[in-house]
């Protein structure tokens, strides 16, 4: 909690969403048989924070287990709050990220099919 306290309120706001981007990386529902789910869009504003875009893009690809996606999200989140890097380059490398991910997923479903 030391550690947590001794944060500024954005990298709180940041660790708090990267902690709910944990709690729901297991969340993924079960497909049915008529297929995988289709991802619900959710448009990107044109002032938005990293936080809020892992935020939306786990709702539009609410299917995706969160576990494989880690890594690369905890690398491009470091990337913009301890290296700088600008939030619009990191949201459009989170987009990318989520998008692969869900080419995968959807590749992987066709396969056992």
């Amino acid at each position: 909690m030391r550690a947590f306290r001794a944060l500024g309120a954005a990298e709180r706001e940041t660790l708090l969403a990267f902690a709910e981007f944990l709690v729901q990386r297991g969340a993924a529902t079960p497909e049915t048989h008529s297929g995988p789910r289709e991802p619900t869009p959710v448009p990107r504003p044109s002032a938005e924070s990293v936080v809020a875009a892992i935020k939306r893009l786990s709702k539009t690809y609410g299917m995706l287990d969160r576990g494989p996606m880690l890594n690369e999200t905890s690398a491009l989140m470091s990337a913009h709050v301890l290296q700088g890097r600008s939030a619009r380059e990191v949201i459009d490398d989170l987009e990318a990220l989520f998008a692969r991910h869900y080419r995968d997923y959807r590749a992987k479903f066709h396969s056992e099919g």
